[in-house]
C-alpha cells in the first residue's frame, strides 16, 4: 500500500444547468490533478443539481445528464473520480423485476431511474453504485423518481486501500450499506451527499458519521453540496474524520471549497487544521444570506426591493439583502400612511444610512383616500376595521410590484414565521413579492439575528447597521392608531414555543397543554394556525432554516375538519 491524497470538492451546482455544473466539475478535477490527488469526490447528483425533482420526468433531460456523465468519464485517467449522477435503472444494473415492482407500487415513473455514485477512472465509468435507502420524509421525495439499489457495490481498490462508497441516506441507517462495506474490509468510506441545512444539522451529520465509524476502523470522507435551491439551503460543511472520530479536515460552510487530505498506510489523516464549526446564530444568518443570494442570482435578478417600515422585520431583511447582493443593489421604499409614527420614518432613514442602501419615501395617503371612496361606494359605508387595515398593506404591495415591473428588481417580503403561522399578514399586501427571506424565522429569532448582526459589525470595527430604537420599541403593523402586535397575538415569547410544538413537532393542543402551556392561549393559537393554511399556500418561497418550514416538508390540507 501507499499513501493516498484525496480532494473533497464541495460545489454549488444549479439544478438543471448541465453545462455549468459540468464546467465546475471539470475545473475541480483539474485542481485536484494539479495537486497530485489520487481521488476526488463530489456531492450527490452534482451533475443535475439536487433536487432535480420532475425534471427527471423529461427523458431528454435524463439523456443529456447521462451524456455529461460519459463526457466527464472520458476525461479521467489515473485519478479516480466519484460523483453523484442519475442513470437508468437498467444501466445501474438493477433488476427489471425491482424496477417493475417500483413502478407498479407508484414509487417510480415508467422510465425507472437510479440515484448513483459513479466511479470514474481510466476514461470510463468503472462502477455505478445505486442509492439503496430513498428518503421519503421532510423535504425528501426520492421514491417519486428513483428505484432503490439492490446491493452496496464492490470496494474500490485505490493504491492498495479498500474504498467503500455510500450515497447520503445510506449512511444514516445503522444496519445499512455502510455497515456492510465495513464488514467487507472498507478502510476509507466515501459518503456523497446533498444534505440541506437546518438548525443543528451539521452536528447531527458528524455524530452519525462518528457512530458509523464506531462499527469499525476506517476513515470517513463526507462531501456535501452547498448553495441555495428554491426554499432549500445546502450549507456544505464537508469533512474528513479519522478512525477515532476526530474531524481532521472541514470545508468552509456556505461557500464552495476544495479540501485535500493525505491518508497514510496506517489510515492516519494529514491535513491543514480543520476549520472551526460555526455558531448557531452565525449559521442561521449565513443560511439566509446564501439562500437569498442564490435564489436571486440563479434566477437572473440583480436588484432587490424592500418595503422598509422602520420595524425589526424589514430591517433584518434589508441587512440580509445587502449582505447577499451588495448594498448598491438594494432599494428600500418607505410608504407611510396616516397612522405611521414619526419614529418609523426616522428609524428607517437611519438604518438606510448606516447600511448604505437607497431609501425613497412614497406616501400612500392619496391612494388610501381614493380607495376608501371607491370601496365606500361598493359597501354603502366607509371601510373600517380589518377591511381598512388590509387596504393599506395592499396599496403598499401594488406600489412595490409596480416598481418591480418597471425596474426588474425582485421584491423581498418581510413576514416572519410567527406571522405566517397565525395568519397575521395580508394576502396580496405584505405577502406580495418573489422571495420571503424570513418566512421560516420566528419573531423571537428575528431579534436574536438582529443583535447577532450588530455584534458582528462591531467586532469588525464597523457601525451596527440596525438602530437600537428599532430593537427596543414595541412591534406594530401601524395600521390603526396606537396598534401593537400584542393586541392581536400573545406575546412572542409565549407564542413562539407553542408554534414550534404545534408546527415543527406536530404536537396536538392537548399535548401542548400537558407541557404546561396556558389552555386558552393554546386553543387560540392552534385555531389561528389552522385557519391560515390557505394564506400560506399563496406565499412566496423562502429559505428553510428549521426542522419543518412552511413548504415542501409540511403539507397540511387546507380543507381540514380536524382541530387537534
Amino acid at each position: 500500500m501507499a499513501e493516498i491524497k484525496v480532494a473533497v470538492a464541495q460545489l454549488n451546482p444549479t439544478v438543471g444547468d448541465l453545462v455549468g455544473n459540468r464546467a465546475a466539475i471539470v475545473e475541480a478535477m483539474a485542481q485536484a490533478k494539479h495537486a497530485n490527488c489520487d481521488l476526488i469526490v463530489f456531492p450527490e447528483l452534482v451533475i443535475t443539481g439536487y433536487p432535480p425533482e420532475d425534471l427527471l420526468n423529461k427523458e431528454g433531460f435524463v439523456a443529456q445528464a447521462a451524456s455529461v456523465l460519459d463526457e466527464i468519464a472520458a476525461m479521467t485517467s489515473e485519478m479516480c473520480v466519484i460523483l453523484g449522477a442519475v442513470v437508468s435503472a437498467d444501466r445501474a444494473g438493477l433488476s427489471l423485476a425491482g424496477a417493475r415492482d417500483a413502478r407498479e407500487s407508484g414509487m417510480a415513473k415508467p422510465a425507472a431511474l437510479a440515484n448513483v455514485a459513479a466511479v470514474l477512472r481510466h476514461g470510463r465509468v468503472e462502477q455505478l453504485i445505486a442509492k439503496q435507502l430513498l428518503p421519503n420524509y421532510a423535504v425528501f421525495d426520492e421514491q417519486r423518481w428513483f428505484v432503490p439499489g439492490e446491493d452496496h457495490g464492490s470496494l474500490i481498490d485505490l493504491k492498495g486501500h479498500h474504498v467503500g462508497v455510500v450515497v447520503c441516506e445510506d449512511l444514516w441507517s445503522a444496519d445499512g450499506p455502510a455497515k456492510q462495506l465495513q464488514a467487507l474490509g472498507a478502510e476509507v468510506m466515501v459518503s456523497i451527499n446533498a444534505s440541506p441545512f437546518a438548525r443543528g444539522q451539521q452536528q447531527r451529520r458528524e455524530d452519525i458519521a462518528r457512530a458509523r465509524l464506531g462499527q469499525g476502523s476506517c476513515v470517513m470522507v463526507y462531501v456535501n453540496q452547498v448553495g441555495g435551491q428554491d426554499e432549500l439551503v445546502f450549507d456544505g460543511g464537508s469533512f474528513v474524520m479519522d478512525g477515532t472520530g476526530i474531524v481532521t479536515a472541514r470545508a468552509k460552510l456556505f461557500e464552495p471549497d476544495l479540501v485535500t487530505v493525505v491518508i497514510d498506510d496506517d489510515l492516519a489523516v494529514e491535513a491543514d487544521e480543520a476549520i472551526e464549526a460555526m455558531g448557531d446564530l452565525a449559521s442561521i444568518y449565513q443560511a439566509l444570506v446564501l439562500g437569498t443570494r442564490d435564489y436571486m442570482t440563479k434566477n437572473g435578478f440583480r436588484d432587490a426591493l424592500v418595503g422598509l417600515s422602520g420595524g425589526v422585520d424589514s430591517a433584518i431583511v434589508s441587512v440580509i439583502a445587502a449582505d447577499a447582493i451588495g448594498a448598491d443593489h438594494v432599494r428600500c421604499i418607505a410608504m407611510p400612511s396616516r397612522y405611521s409614527s414619526d419614529h418609523s420614518l426616522s428609524d428607517a432613514q437611519e438604518l438606510a444610512t448606516r447600511l448604505g442602501v437607497i431609501l425613497e419615501t412614497i406616501g400612500i395617503e392619496p391612494a388610501h383616500t381614493a380607495y376608501e371612496s371607491m370601496l365606500g361606494s361598493a359597501l354603502g359605508q366607509a371601510p373600517t376595521g380589518l377591511t381598512e387595515e388590509n387596504l393599506q398593506s395592499r396599496l403598499r404591495g401594488v406600489l412595490l410590484m409596480g416598481i418591480s415591473n418597471a425596474t426588474g428588481a425582485m421584491v423581498l417580503t418581510t413576514g416572519n414565521k410567527s406571522e405566517m403561522a397565525t395568519g397575521y399578514s395580508t394576502l396580496y399586501g405584505d405577502s406580495a413579492g418573489g422571495y420571503a427571506v424570513i418566512k421560516d424565522v420566528p419573531k423571537t429569532l428575528v431579534y436574536e439575528l438582529c443583535h447577532y448582526r450588530n455584534q458582528l459589525a462591531i467586532a469588525r470595527g464597523e457601525r451596527a447597521p440596525i438602530p437600537e430604537n428599532i430593537l427596543t420599541k414595541a412591534p406594530s403593523a401601524e395600521l390603526r392608531p396606537d396598534q401593537r402586535d400584542e393586541d392581536s397575538l400573545p406575546a412572542y415569547e409565549i407564542l413562539d414555543p407553542i408554534l414550534a410544538g404545534y408546527i415543527e413537532e406536530d404536537l396536538t393542543a392537548e399535548e401542548l397543554i400537558a407541557q404546561g402551556h396556558d389552555p386558552q392561549i393554546v386553543a387560540r393559537v392552534c385555531r389561528l394556525v389552522d385557519i391560515a393554511e390557505y394564506k400560506r399556500r399563496q406565499m412566496p418561497p423562502g429559505p428553510r432554516i428549521t426542522a419543518k418550514a412552511f413548504g415542501k416538508d409540511r403539507r397540511m390540507p387546507i380543507t381540514n375538519g380536524f382541530r387537534g
